[in-house]
């Protein structure tokens, strides 16, 4: 018998639908406004962009994580996170990434705050069991200045 290998974080939330598609999911105390009809929508997210929001929303919150842990200097950080999708049957097959941070880290450190990410990330790791994920990361120097200083002096 094996042992247990911890204790399971849990993340619960709630979601209902109605006719027509609008559907809301409930995740601590925000509201999800999501797409569930039988056609893509326009306007709301549907679940493939969900997934897709997942993704980014677990890198943004590694480069968080880690620019503590490593630690890592960083102004600001941006990501685009795209999902493809294939049928029969169907399911998303691949995802891809660019992930900006505007840091003065020298190129070897953005390099390891990306292995981290890659590594450590659990909805990276998850969706990477089961597509294939991919992505880069893009340093870019930090503008010069105090973003809050008034230039009339």
């Amino acid at each position: 018998m094996t042992e247990p290998r911890g204790v399971a974080t849990r993340y619960e939330v709630s979601g209902e639908n109605g006719p027509g598609g609008a559907g809301r999911i409930v995740s601590r105390t925000s509201v999800i406004a999501f797409d569930g009809s039988r056609e893509t929508g326009d306007v709301l997210p549907g679940p493939a962009d969900l997934l897709a929001a997942a993704l980014a929303a677990c890198i943004l919150k590694n480069v968080e994580r880690f620019s503590g842990i490593l630690p890592f200097r960083y102004q600001r950080a941006s990501v685009d996170v795209v999902v493809e999708r294939e049928e029969p049957p169907p399911r998303i097959v691949r995802a891809r990434y660019t992930l900006r941070v505007e840091t003065d880290e020298p190129a070897h450190r953005v390099a390891l705050l990306h292995r981290n990410i890659r590594q450590f990330g659990t909805i990276t790791n998850t969706l990477a069991a089961a597509c294939d994920v991919q992505g880069e990361i893009v340093a870019i120097a930090p503008r010069g200045g105090d973003p809050d200083a008034d230039d009339d002096g």
